[in-house]
């Protein structure tokens, strides 16, 4: 029999043992173990079930609280699994964001996608930006292509920072207010280094189709809203909404897909010391002073993790590895009683453009974005803090962080300078996200290629081909699929 060693039982390590398993389950003679140095599976799927001390409880999400419904692999995870049925759908009717400028909230106006403006009165109207940075935003509707691409050039031929092309074509202010705070903001990357070709490459696709940005994103809504009049939901349906989750939290799926993997073959609290190969069997060394050996290998970790572990199995693939930047952040929940916070609650989140210097760098509202995850008359709050430029903020203790974000939602919300927080947490992501930086594609495509060279090799994780929920589980599943096939397995999943 074939065993497979799993280095990692985040979403990326679960997706690799489960399609082990759904191998070993069609008859494939091929098993797995996974290791994981916590003492838990899910990685940055972390939820806890906390209660009020006046009955009922909060689902707080410490890492990823959404999935979103554009990306299918969550969705059929949860077929797989059979929770189809806790998927949970986002509160729409509060469906704001606000974002921070000065002293006041503003909310981003009706009809900005991404960054780009699709509704002229929203634009024309809104205190976001100023006459001229409106004005400058418009020209994207004149102004030429960067160039044009030759036939069979990709997005990723011609890479671009997020900086480079928003100020570009829309003006430094459409970057400092929405594009950095609520583009970059879901990489947490600096806009100088964020490369859009692995990121955002349908903004510079809109650009040569469509020789502007606002004319794509005015073309996308068509599209979707022509999409909506042709499939209307049907009477009894859930309600489709962009974001969703799972009733008991984002870990739910973890732990799902850790009963399905088989408790068993899930190692947890096994740190990994070290990693060799020897004859075409792989050596997975424990911090207990057990050997496991296989007869392939997933590291399924951060980058700066899968580094260390394979210098000394292939030094080209680690230096590779080594140019991946990773950043750290840290998210922070607390509750509230709802008399103290008297502030109007239609809004999913807050966004801290850094130009504001605000230590942090978003708030999240999920008593308002979610149905059921806090008790009646109890206010659930997360802030975020971290980000490249913002590691330093990172040093203070739990207990700091904690005043800093209680300090922001009384200066920025309102909320009563005396309330004492029900809860507060702090959950600390050191290393967690890996940042795209111009030209990742070409380095990812280059590990992959030497990781196709070593037989029984495989790398997965949000280091690679998108840090979402749904696109780890799906490097999980290319790097099994990779070392089925140098098996000559054929799975028939694989082929639908």
């Amino acid at each position: 029999m074939k065993r497979v060693i799993i280095i990692g039982a985040g979403v990326a390590g679960l997706g690799a043992a489960f399609k082990v398993q759904r191998a070993a389950e069609a008859g494939a003679d091929v098993e797995c173990v996974v290791v994981e140095r916590d003492d838990r599976v899910g990685g940055k799927l972390a939820t806890h079930i906390i209660p009020d001390p006046e009955g009922g409880e909060y689902v707080v999400d410490g890492g990823s609280d959404a999935f979103v419904s554009g990306k299918p692999a969550i969705a059929r995870m949860a077929r797989l699994l059979g929770i189809t049925e806790a998927m949970r759908p986002a509160r729409d009717e509060n469906k704001k964001t606000l974002i921070v400028k000065g002293d006041r909230l503003i909310e981003m106006p009706d009809g900005i996608m991404m960054f780009a403006p699709t509704k002229l009165m929203p634009l024309v109207t809104t205190p976001l930006y100023s006459w001229p940075g409106k004005l400058r935003m418009g020209l994207d509707l004149v102004l030429p292509r960067k160039e044009r691409w030759a036939p069979g050039e990709t997005a990723q031929d011609h890479d671009e920072t997020l900086e480079s092309f928003v100020v570009r074509r829309m003006g430094r202010e459409c970057l400092d207010r929405v594009a950095e705070p609520l583009v970059g903001g879901v990489h947490a990357s600096e806009p100088t280094q964020m490369s859009l070709a692995a990121t955002f490459p349908n903004l510079l696709e809109m650009e040569q189709q469509f020789g502007s940005v606002v004319r794509g994103m005015l073309h996308q809504r068509k599209q979707a809203e022509a999409m909506k009049k042709t499939y209307p939901p049907k009477p009894g349906d859930a309600p489709k909404t962009f974001f969703n989750t799972f009733d008991r939290g984002m870990q739910q799926l973890a732990l799902a897909m850790a009963d399905a993997i088989g408790q068993e073959r899930i190692r947890t609290g096994a740190a990994v010391t070290g990693v060799a190969k020897t004859d075409g069997t792989w050596s997975v060394a424990l911090e207990t002073g057990e050997v496991l050996e296989g007869d392939a290998l997933i590291v399924a970790t951060e980058a700066w993790a899968a580094e260390k572990l394979l210098r000394d199995v292939d030094t080209g693939i680690a230096d590779l590895l080594a140019t991946i930047p990773c950043s750290s952040s840290a998210t922070v929940p607390m509750a509230f009683r709802a008399e103290d916070c008297p502030f109007d609650q239609r809004w999913f989140g807050i966004l801290a453009p850094l130009v504001e210097r605000r230590p942090i760098l978003a708030v999240t509202l999920s008593s308002s974005k979610w149905s059921d995850k806090a008790p009646e008359g109890r206010v659930l709050l997360r802030g975020f803090i971290g980000g490249p430029l913002n590691q330093h903020l990172l040093e203070a203790s739990d207990e700091e962080l904690i005043d800093t974000v209680h300090h922001e939602l009384v200066e920025l919300l309102g909320m009563r300078p005396d309330a004492e927080p029900i809860f507060a947490e702090v959950f600390r992501w050191n290393g967690g996200m890996p940042q795209y930086t111009l030209g990742h594609l070409d380095r990812v495509d280059e590990i992959e290629r030497q990781v196709g060279q070593v037989r029984g090799l495989g790398v997965a994780g949000g280091a690679y081909r998108g840090v979402g929920v749904p696109n780890c589980i799906e490097s999980g599943e290319r790097a099994v699929t990779k070392i089925l096939g140098e098996w000559g397995i054929d799975l028939e999943e694989d082929r639908s």
